[in-house]
């Protein structure tokens, strides 16, 4: 798949904000500095479409970046960051898990761990959440040429135990540095959008 127009085409607050013209969408879900953006500017070959915050947990909204005018990439706010407030935490959950149950165009979520350590308790009952309500899911595994080769197969077999890994459920090795896992994802959106 070519990627040559990529733009951000709103920054929902509200359901009623969310795009109307029934393109397929794919939601990236992880915690706050687990590499979402890093990932999509990847994606979508591009340096800084999604901002690359120092500071993470700073998206508030739920971005709908329009490719190719095919399909959207849908980032939201990342977990498990402990600078946000109790309140903000509950309002963007709210948020994310109406997405989650009502939202007809989504076909992927892409859940993003960091593959040189153990899924969180997040993780998991972020996988947990989407399994419940039979979301189809990709597990990104971020980082990935951070971990040597020697570790690969321990730190894979690890996150499959760990979030217990349904059967048809794939896990991409990916790296923003390399671009290893770049091709495998696209491929996995242009067969679910033909």
């Amino acid at each position: 798949m070519k990627v040559d127009n990529v733009n951000l085409y709103v920054s929902a607050v509200r359901r009623s904000q969310y795009p109307e013209d029934n393109l397929p969408e794919f939601i990236m879900l992880g915690r706050s500095n687990v590499g979402k953006s890093s990932f999509m500017n990847t994606l979508v070959n591009r340096k800084n479409l999604a901002r690359i915050s120092s500071k993470p947990g700073k998206t508030s909204t739920i971005n709908f970046f329009n490719v190719e005018d095919s399909f959207y990439l849908v980032d939201v706010p990342g977990y498990g960051y402990a600078d946000t407030s109790k309140e903000e935490i509950r309002k963007f959950g709210l948020m994310v898990e109406e997405y989650l149950q009502k939202r007809k165009e989504l076909k992927r979520v892409f859940l993003l761990v960091d593959f040189r350590h153990r899924p969180t308790s997040d993780d998991k009952l972020m996988y947990d959440f989407l399994k419940y309500y039979q979301i189809p899911v990709t597990v990104i595994a971020t980082k990935a040429d951070k971990v040597s080769s020697r570790e690969k197969d321990k730190n894979l077999k690890e996150l499959n135990s760990a979030l217990d890994i349904v059967v048809g459920d794939n896990v991409v090795l990916f790296s923003s540095v390399s671009k290893v896992g770049r091709e495998e994802v696209l491929k996995i959106i242009e067969d679910i959008i033909k």
